[in-house]
């Protein structure tokens, strides 16, 4: 089984990561509103 990687635009991540401040600093929220893994997130 192949594995996808997704990509993720550098203007998709500042997005998100000013969403992080939306929701008090809570990672895991956000993750799960994005659909992205929670690493990823904290990674950007």
């Amino acid at each position: 089984m192949i594995k996808k990687i997704r990509t993720y635009s550098a203007t998709f991540k500042a997005e998100a990561v000013k969403k992080i401040a939306e929701n008090n600093g809570n990672v895991s929220a956000t993750a799960k509103q994005l659909s992205i893994a929670m690493q990823a997130l904290s990674n950007w």
